[in-house]
């Protein structure tokens, strides 16, 4: 069975939401977009850090609102980037039950009805780890059916103080597998799900 990665940015409050850019989330009244970036590009060794090894990458994992924007924004860049090769040519699968076949963007593959359930037949399937990138509902969905397996967290050292967090109400044990601390303060912590207790 394949290792289900979830790769996040957090502020040190556990804000997820809209990292990248100023309009990539505006949800809830949501008004501090891109608070990651502009640290990211001030740290290069962070943002190369926080990237991680995508050799061994077997696909991607997303929810609906993370694939539209996440990719149809990198993939319909012109600017030089190291993300456009990457999402265009490895195999995507959405979780959805709102979007139909066919996908808008190359190698996508749709997974309708209960999230869970189509994620656990896809880790049984999929050769090479299956990464899942931002998509915070439906990661909070999988981690309370310990089906993430790790987290790959960058943690900014800034309070944002409002917006959705990755982690609310569901405890989860995590042992830690590495990090890595740059000078500006940005940690990249890869951390794997503990095992049941008692196990």
């Amino acid at each position: 069975m394949t290792t289900l990665t979830a790769v996040e940015f957090l502020s040190l409050d556990g804000v997820m939401q809209a990292p990248g850019r100023p309009d990539e989330d505006p949800r809830g009244g949501f008004e501090r977009g891109g608070w990651a970036s502009e640290a990211l590009a001030r740290d290069p060794e962070a943002a190369q850090a926080s990237m991680g090894d995508p050799s061994g990458t077997g696909a991607m994992l997303f929810g609906r609102r993370t694939y539209l924007d996440l990719v149809g924004h990198w993939l319909g860049t012109t600017d030089p980037n190291p993300f456009t090769e990457v999402l265009r040519e490895t195999q995507k699968y959405v979780v959805s039950n709102t979007l139909t076949q066919p996908l808008e963007h190359p190698n996508s593959t749709l997974l309708a009805g209960d999230p869970v359930a189509s994620v656990t037949a896809l880790k049984a399937q999929v050769e090479g780890d299956l990464v899942i990138l931002g998509s915070g509902e439906l990661v909070r969905a999988l981690s309370a059916a310990r089906l993430v397996d790790r987290y790959q967290l960058t943690i900014l050292p800034v309070v944002i103080g409002s917006g959705t967090r990755l982690f609310e109400g569901t405890p989860i044990d995590l042992e830690v597998e590495r990090t890595f601390t740059s000078p500006t303060g940005i940690v990249v912590g890869t951390y794997r799900l503990a095992p049941p207790s008692g196990a």
